[in-house]
């Protein structure tokens, strides 16, 4: 067999499994989930020599808890429901997977956001890791890590 012909095969058989594990994905994320831990490192937080830390466990019937939900038609919705189990704060917006990676688009806080999040599945949930400028510094190296349970699936 020729080199060309063994390198065309190679590429289309890499690129044919990569997009059943973009389908396998994107239907996995399909359905409704619960943020159960949260990380947020800020290297040179405001473009101070400080590094500040946010971790939240949601354990302890804390002061609220994230959800969101994804659907077939690529629209996505995230809220917060507090205490009393009263649901604020949806946001919502459009979202694809690529490979291993959940990238998210919406408006929030008076800006049009495009995230990027390396996802890996878990037990029960996912788990997804991305870089972005979360203090506002104009650095996008600000890491947050984020673990999920799905609460339904749709």
């Amino acid at each position: 067999m020729r080199p060309i012909t063994i390198f065309f095969f190679t590429f289309f058989g890499v690129l044919l499994i990569s997009c059943q594990k973009e389908k396998k994905l994107k239907e996995y994320l399909v359905g409704f989930w619960q943020t159960t831990y949260i990380k947020i490192e800020m290297p040179t937080f405001q473009k101070s020599d400080t590094t500040s830390v946010f971790e939240d466990t949601f354990e302890n019937h804390p002061e609220r808890i994230v959800q969101s939900s994804y659907h077939h038609d690529g629209t996505f919705t995230t809220w917060s429901v507090d205490k009393e189990g009263e649901r604020y704060g949806d946001t919502s917006g459009t979202w694809h997977i690529k490979g291993d990676s959940l990238y998210l688009d919406f408006f929030y806080n008076e800006r049009n956001i495009r995230e990027a999040y390396y996802v890996e599945k878990i037990k029960n949930g996912f788990k997804a890791i991305s870089k972005y400028d979360r203090d506002k510094d104009g650095e996008s190296d600000d890491l947050l890590l984020m673990k999920t349970k799905q609460i339904i699936k749709e």
